[in-house]
């Protein structure tokens, strides 16, 4: 019976211990989709920024949706879209139990998605000026920053739907992807919006 109870105890110390590594395992197990939906992000932003330095800018305007000129334009709806994105982050604290207002209401999460959606498509007919009258432009470090964000800024969206419609992720990688989608737009703005209310007068109309 000693020799058994030896025998035991020595048989319990050499198999691996895995109640620690568990953890690492599911960690790994958790990184590695959210690794490759980060890389088709970064594959959509190369593939931006790829086309607005080959592509030949033509410099001609688009629809000025009422507006005077094509850059007011351009300067409001990106003041409308990062609004909006500022919007989207409050009522995502609040469904996320971060704000003082207590539980979020049934309308917060429509809302929340309408917010994005309207953000998104305000920024559309930014882009495409941009990519297709301007391209990719180095002309001084403002306009190096605010090519780089914008072509970040539709590689972060693309990882944000992904990861928005997968079961396989840490709750955190959602919020941290959403928070730095509205960062990217806020950059965005101070980089293009502000420099020209700045420059041309506000309202800039």
């Amino acid at each position: 019976m000693g020799d058994v109870r030896t025998e035991s105890r020595a048989t319990a110390r050499a198999l691996p211990d895995t109640t620690e590594a568990l953890p690492d395992t599911v960690a790994a197990t958790t990184m590695i989709p959210f690794l490759i939906l980060v890389s088709i992000g970064a594959a959509v932003s190369l593939a931006l920024g790829t086309y607005g330095n080959v592509h030949a800018p033509t410099g001609k305007g688009i629809a000025t949706f009422g507006f005077p000129a094509v850059l007011p334009m351009k300067a409001w709806f990106a003041t409308g879209a990062a609004a909006l994105g500022l919007g989207q982050l409050t009522s995502a604290l609040w469904m996320w139990g971060k704000l003082p207002f207590g539980k979020a209401p049934g309308w917060i999460g429509p809302t929340h998605r309408w917010l994005g959606t309207a953000a998104f498509l305000l920024t559309l007919p930014v882009a495409y000026h941009c990519l297709w009258a301007l391209g990719f432009r180095t002309t001084s470090p403002r306009v190096l920053l605010h090519s780089l964000l914008g072509c970040a800024f539709y590689g972060v969206f693309t990882t944000k739907m992904l990861v928005l419609r997968s079961r396989r992720l840490a709750g955190w990688m959602l919020p941290a992807v959403g928070g730095f989608l509205v960062t990217i737009l806020t950059g965005l703005w101070l980089t293009s919006s502000l420099w020209f209310f700045t420059n041309s007068g506000f309202p800039g109309v």
